[in-house]
């Protein structure tokens, strides 16, 4: 076989931004990924405020309960389960469950471009 002329990157937790409390933020044009994501670590009752973007954003539950609420639809999720809003789209989650909520909130961009609505 021939040589592999490409860079693998890895990007370790202590080099990813802190978000609000636990939650990380990964911004993918820092590292030449061509997306970026919020790794939410939230406590019951706890979640984002009403916001949009302007690409869709698939969120991955990985513990705990949620509910999302996109546009005027509220929908719950559980650990397995993988919720899309489309673009523009005004959206917030919460965790409504009694555990930890960890959640990984996917950008369909290489920066992360959010417009909070309240």
């Amino acid at each position: 076989m021939g040589s592999n002329s490409f860079d693998v990157t890895v990007v370790r937790p202590d080099e990813i931004r802190l978000g609000t409390g636990a939650s990380r933020r990964f911004e993918g044009a820092a590292h030449g990924a061509g997306v970026s994501y919020f790794f939410v670590d939230n406590q019951p009752g706890q979640g984002s405020r009403r916001h949009w973007h302007p690409y869709p954003e698939t969120w991955v539950v990985l513990e705990g309960d949620a509910a999302f609420t996109v546009g005027d639809r509220t929908v719950t999720a559980a650990a397995g389960d993988t919720v899309i809003g489309p673009a523009f789209v005004p959206h917030r989650f919460e965790n409504v469950g009694t555990s930890t909520l960890r959640l990984l909130c996917i950008h369909a961009s290489d920066t992360i471009i959010q417009t909070v609505v309240d």
